[in-house]
């Protein structure tokens, strides 16, 4: 009898052992990750997963920097050939970053596009401060944009996303920016899925892998610090259906790409039993969770990584011989690493649009030649257009709008 009940105190102690580990794998499962796929045009949620966990944005907070300042052009207050100075304070930010000396100018136009491609964070404060005044007053600029949107589990304390525990955000809330980002600048869509920008012979490409590689990939905007682990909001089109997935926590560059194109692919394909799942409602009726966001330095950055990334790093090299294979993040890279069908080859869409530093060039006006009474010809200019040059983001088609200055360019700073 004795040795009965010390059996089954055995297994009644394994089982609770078992049961104690199942609960901080699902603790730990729930704070790594959230995931959030969504309709553009009804807002319904497809898919769902932690989607109202605090989270830290790292440089997705680009898009509502992008949202304000688009925000201004469109009220009047400033236009996309406005020239911004790059300060002191733009200068001394972390990569990844253009890296102008300070007092450089550049158009609210090229900034944009430097932001959204290069993730560029001095770009980012530079547009901040050409806009708002400041940092700080364009951070509550975003926090009043923020609340107006209803994005209610959203701080702001700077414009590029850079560490600070006071900026956080939900997958609800990107994807209601990301949603009023589409519906309410459809003229401004080039920003968010340019594939390439070129500063003379330099081309950076766009950290979001998507574009140009998953059928109908059209934006949005990558993200990266130790804390949140690789975050992205991508959007994608095909026929009438545009969708927008959010990822937050994943553990590198190509899980979260790949992870996205997953739920994108699930939202395109037609699922005849569909009607048997329980509606998630739309992304607004999503209910708020009271957390602090998940710190993922150690995951993400700690010393037991094989290569840990840097603080900012967008696209670190990913390597099959991490030595931490046997965690969840190395378990999930590999599985993940296998379904990469639903990424292709990349084919580029467009050549690379041409950025520059300096006011715009105008464009040239259309000459039509004529003959005087004398008979000697003469050339007429028609009247120039009243409209700005730029308002809408200068495309690959228009290489007069986005042409390089006859002066120098400054030299990018060493470790940019």
């Amino acid at each position: 009898m004795d040795w009965l009940r010390s059996r089954r105190l055995a297994r009644t102690s394994t089982a609770a052992v078992l049961a104690a580990a199942l609960a901080v794998l699902a603790a730990r499962s729930a704070s790594a990750e959230a995931l959030l796929l969504v309709e553009v045009d009804s807002g319904k949620v497809l898919h769902a997963e932690n989607a109202t966990y605090p989270w830290y944005p790292a440089s997705v907070t680009k898009l509502m920097t992008a949202y304000v300042t688009l925000s201004a052009v469109k009220e009047g207050r400033i236009t996309l050939d406005t020239l911004i100075r790059v300060s002191n304070n733009a200068v001394a930010q972390q990569p990844t970053k253009m890296g102008f000396r300070a007092g450089t100018q550049v158009t609210i136009d090229n900034a944009l596009k430097m932001m959204m491609v290069k993730s560029a964070n001095d770009m980012a404060v530079a547009l901040a401060e050409g806009v708002g005044g400041s940092i700080e007053n364009f951070a509550g600029e975003m926090n009043r944009a923020a609340q107006r949107l209803g994005m209610a589990q959203s701080s702001f304390v700077n414009p590029n996303g850079l560490p600070d525990e006071n900026q956080f955000t939900s997958a609800r809330d990107l994807a209601i920016l990301a949603r009023a980002l589409i519906r309410e600048f459809p003229e401004y869509d080039l920003y968010w899925h340019i594939p390439a920008i070129k500063l003379g012979k330099r081309v950076m490409r766009n950290y979001n892998t998507l574009i140009d590689r998953y059928p109908g990939a059209d934006g949005m905007k990558t993200g990266f610090i130790c804390s949140a682990g690789f975050n992205l909001v991508a959007s994608a089109t095909r026929g009438n259906k545009r969708l927008i997935a959010v990822v937050l926590g994943a553990p590198s560059s190509s899980v979260r790409a790949v992870q996205a194109a997953q739920l994108l692919e699930k939202g395109f394909s037609p699922n005849p039993l569909s009607w048997l799942l329980p509606s998630l409602g739309t992304v607004d009726a999503l209910t708020a969770i009271a957390a602090s966001p998940p710190d993922l330095h150690e995951a993400m950055c700690g010393k037991h990584r094989h290569r840990p990334a840097a603080e900012t790093e967008e696209e670190p090299t990913d390597t099959p011989s991490d030595p931490d294979a046997a965690s969840a993040y190395a378990a999930m890279n590999q599985s993940l690493r296998a379904q990469k069908v639903v990424l292709g080859p990349l084919i580029p869409s467009m050549p690379p649009i041409e950025v520059f530093v300096g006011a715009s060039k105008p464009r040239p006006r259309p000459v039509v030649a004529r003959s005087s009474a004398s008979g000697a010809g003469t050339a007429a200019r028609k009247p120039a257009d009243t409209k700005s040059a730029a308002t809408k983001p200068a495309g690959p088609k228009k290489p007069s709008t986005v042409a390089a200055p006859s002066s120098p360019k400054p030299q990018p700073r060493p470790g940019s």
